[in-house]
């Protein structure tokens, strides 16, 4: 099928990282796909070979006179423009019409998932929630993903990136938006050794700034890493003891990589972000020993800005938390992949 892919790049390029792995996902699984976008600048590092069967296209300023696709996503409440509204409603066939949502753990998004919204020109929009129970739409995974990573030659990938810890050197990757609770996480870094793999942006731009000239704290390092592509940044994250990650998609990348990971929410004026922490802590911590899930909690809580640092987890909570890391991933990868169930979906609507 064709499929017509919107999506508006906010202030970060979330919501580009998002739409370009489903445009992928779906072309990889046979599907042709346009991937309609204002700004696709960061496409030039996250994935600078394209990928086969995805046209990326300006966002239109006027109809562009093309017939819409079999499927219509419109990004994250991305608003199409009216023209190609029009255009789909003048089809003969209607496309199905999808609103693909922002990924959250709160109650409603079982409720909404799959709801239809009746539009006054005739047509149906659908809401789509990705999540994490069957309720929902699951979370995007491409196949094979667990398989290769179950495979992945970690020592190779540091090599080739010039990254070469030394012996028992705990290996930390930070990627997050400004975070005041930054510099109280690299003092406890700084306790054993550990090497810092920060992202360019406010990663590297923050940890510069606590280390100062000399680039080191106590056992702490740190290198700064180049931008490197939705591959690449899977495969630090699966070459870390300890992922601190932010927004959606990397937040699901942690998530396949079977280790302990913090998620920094976006973060809102009104503290919305905060409701959908808690959402997320009370199924992700489910499963911890006892007192390991509080541990944890506490970390996210300080990390989101919700609380004061608590300080590491200890060596116990740790190894509980990595167990609890991978069987959660497992758990999670049992369920039906986000571009399965947009296919179903599609397929029971036409």
């Amino acid at each position: 099928m064709r499929w017509d892919l919107f999506c508006r790049v906010v202030d970060n390029h979330g919501d580009l990282g998002v739409c370009w792995r489903l445009a992928a996902d779906l072309a990889a699984r046979g599907e042709m796909v346009r991937l309609w976008v204002d700004d696709a600048t960061a496409l030039s590092w996250m994935a600078p070979a394209g990928a086969a069967g995805v046209e990326v296209q300006p966002w239109p300023a006027r109809d562009p006179g093309v017939e819409p696709g079999d499927v219509v996503v419109e990004a994250f409440g991305c608003e199409l423009p009216p023209f190609f509204v029009g255009r789909m409603a003048a089809r003969s066939l209607a496309p199905v019409w999808i609103n693909l949502e922002y990924l959250s753990a709160e109650d409603y998004v079982e409720r909404s998932h799959r709801l239809p919204s009746p539009q006054p020109n005739g047509l149906t929009k659908w809401f789509f929630y990705p999540g994490f129970t069957p309720r929902t739409g699951g979370l995007l995974r491409e196949p094979g993903l667990i398989e290769s990573r179950r495979a992945f030659d970690a020592a190779a990938w540091r090599s080739a990136h010039g990254v070469h810890p030394t012996p028992g050197e705990r290996l930390v990757s930070l990627f997050c938006y400004a975070n005041a609770a930054l510099p109280a996480l690299m003092k406890d870094l700084a306790r054993e050794p550990t090497l810092l793999l920060a992202t360019p942006g406010p990663a590297a731009q923050q940890a510069r700034a606590v280390l100062g000239p000399s680039g080191q704290l106590g056992a702490l390092r740190c290198i700064e890493l180049p931008f490197l592509t939705q591959r690449h940044f899977d495969r630090l994250l699966w070459s870390c003891d300890l992922n601190f990650v932010r927004g959606e998609d990397s937040a699901v990348r942690a998530i396949w990589a079977g280790v302990p990971f913090v998620w920094q929410f976006y973060p809102q004026q009104d503290n919305a972000h905060l409701a959908k922490l808690e959402a997320f802590l009370s199924r992700y911590r489910g499963e911890l020993p006892a007192g390991g899930g509080e541990v944890c909690a506490a970390l996210w809580r300080a990390w989101n800005g919700a609380s004061r640092w608590p300080g590491l987890p200890d060596a116990k909570s740790t190894a509980a938390w990595q167990a609890h890391a991978l069987s959660w991933r497992d758990h999670l990868a049992t369920q039906a992949d986000l571009c399965t169930q947009l296919a179903g979906f599609v397929r029971e609507k036409r």
